[in-house]
């Protein structure tokens, strides 16, 4: 995977007004963790940032003060109406060291004819990867897949370096069995009424060309 590059800058306040304050400047607070030391505080542009986080666990070179770090991101907070980054919490890695990480699964192809549901019980895998080597995702067929079949992370082909973190039987997608739809009880109730009524006024009703 390749490598993205940013610029960062050292924080010295600290809390929800200065935080705020970094916001407004149109830069991210951001906090970075690993190898047993005290956690780094750090401002980057907010747009350069947002684009290099579209790809999921991306690896970032951050140029802290003419001091290279290499980071990838593990947890990332937005707003919850505007989707506008808030805050990131990166982890130091080094090259050649071990990471726990979780790659989006995406599939491709239809399933068999007969309306059955794909359910994703797992939307990304957690694997063990090389932190300059971590796969940006899984691409699963489902192609012609019957109601019953699951697709568990054994199933998936892992790169050379990467291994699960997750039991092998783990279910990560199921095909379920289109359920026929059903009326609600009031909606079933109402036609029960209707048709119990109709039937007690055929019962009435004297025949056509009976006397009175």
């Amino acid at each position: 995977m390749a490598e993205v590059k940013l610029s960062a800058e050292k924080r010295t306040d600290f809390g929800k007004g200065a935080a705020r304050r970094t916001r407004r400047e149109n830069k991210v607070p951001a906090v970075i963790y690993g190898h047993g030391a005290d956690p780094k505080h750090v401002a980057l542009e907010g747009h350069a940032l947002m684009m290099a986080l579209k790809t999921p666990n991306v690896l970032i070179r951050l140029d802290i003060g003419g001091k290279g770090e290499l980071v990838i991101p593990k947890a990332v907070q937005r707003d919850p109406l505007k989707g506008f980054l808030v805050h990131v919490d990166f982890l130091a890695v080094k090259k050649g060291e071990k990471v726990t990480v979780e790659v989006p699964v995406i599939t491709e192809g239809e399933l068999a004819p007969g309306g059955n549901l794909l359910e994703h019980i797992l939307n990304a895998l957690p694997v063990e990867a090389e932190a300059t080597h971590i796969p940006e995702s899984f691409t699963v067929s489902i192609e012609g897949l019957e109601a019953g079949h699951t697709i568990r992370a054994g199933d998936i082909p892992l790169p050379r370096g990467s291994s699960l973190a997750v039991e092998e039987d783990a279910a990560v997608l199921q095909v379920v069995a289109a359920q026929a739809e059903e009326l609600p009880e009031e909606e079933e109730a109402e036609e029960g009424a209707e048709a119990e009524a109709a039937a007690a006024e055929g019962e009435e009703k004297p025949a056509e060309g009976a006397e009175g």
